[in-house]
């Protein structure tokens, strides 16, 4: 009888030992990755949390793509919305780790290049890859939302407070007649403010 009690005395602190290190070594953790068009997250809980794992993650990866494709928020806003996100379901000390093709807390974005106002520098069909940050300065190729234009990819020539002149590489004017009347095409030139840069293009 001393021997099955020794034994199952062993059993029990040997289960305390590995769920113990678990929360001590290991804890409650998502994994994001992201390579600037897919978005993959893998969470790690308590067996005891009673969590849905499948859904956890898929609303974390909804939230992530939301998070891509605005121009708001950066690394550590996303992940102070995956805490939220975590606290729904329960869990209130989850550590998160965000991780990507350019680095370690860092959100990459891939865009296609429309048109050739960026030539030669960007060519229409183009894939580039952009860093999504507000941290700018002149010489720089950004993707902006512009209230006039839209979605747009261009050069930082200015930069003055939180305004940002941006303009085309192509300075070549085309002309061209539409029902008698003679239009003239060139490059876009606008401001718009710095809320409005999604990020930095870091590699075409």
């Amino acid at each position: 009888m001393a021997n099955k009690g020794t034994l199952v005395i062993g059993i029990i602190v040997l289960i305390i030992l590995i769920f113990g290190g678990y929360f001590l070594f290991i804890g409650d953790s998502v994994n994001v990755y992201i390579d600037g068009e897919n978005v993959t997250s893998q969470t790690i809980v308590s067996p005891f949390a009673g969590v849905d794992t499948n859904r956890l993650n898929k609303e974390i990866c909804d939230y992530t793509f939301q998070s891509m494709n605005n121009t708001t928020g950066n690394a550590k806003d996303l992940q102070q919305g995956i805490l939220r996100i975590c606290l729904g379901y329960g869990l209130d000390n989850v550590k998160v780790k965000i991780d990507s093709s350019i680095g370690e807390n860092k959100i990459p974005i891939v865009y296609h290049v429309e048109g050739n106002s960026m030539y030669p520098t960007l060519n229409d069909g183009q894939t580039v890859t952009v860093e999504k940050t507000k941290n700018i300065k002149v010489g720089n190729i950004v993707v902006a939302n512009s209230p006039e234009y839209g979605r747009i990819i261009k050069r930082v020539s200015q930069i003055k407070g939180d305004q940002v002149y941006l303009t085309s590489d192509n300075t070549d004017t085309t002309q061209e007649y539409r029902n008698g009347v003679l239009y003239e095409t060139k490059g876009i030139t606008t401001w718009v403010n710095t809320t409005d840069i999604y990020g930095v293009v870091i590699d075409h």
